[in-house]
């Protein structure tokens, strides 16, 4: 399956902007995440196609996946 990942903000630094990868049948949010070597810990947001998603969503070949750090300030 092809996924297209994308990272944001601090997560780019030493990895990539965008990328395509492909992986199995089957494989999670989860996976993409820890293929990128981004700290589960350090995530904000995961969207799937633009929505919302958990580590636990199963991926279908085509799907773009985003991963945004946590903001901080005020």
């Amino acid at each position: 399956m092809r996924v297209t990942v994308k990272l944001f903000a601090t997560f780019r630094k030493g990895r990539f902007d965008m990328e395509v990868r492909i992986v199995p049948p089957g494989s999670t949010v989860s996976r993409i995440v820890e293929d990128a070597r981004v700290p589960e810990s350090e995530i904000g947001i995961l969207l799937v196609n633009g929505r919302h998603s958990n580590r636990m969503r199963e991926l279908a070949d085509g799907d773009t996946v985003a991963i945004f750090p946590l903001v901080g300030g005020g």
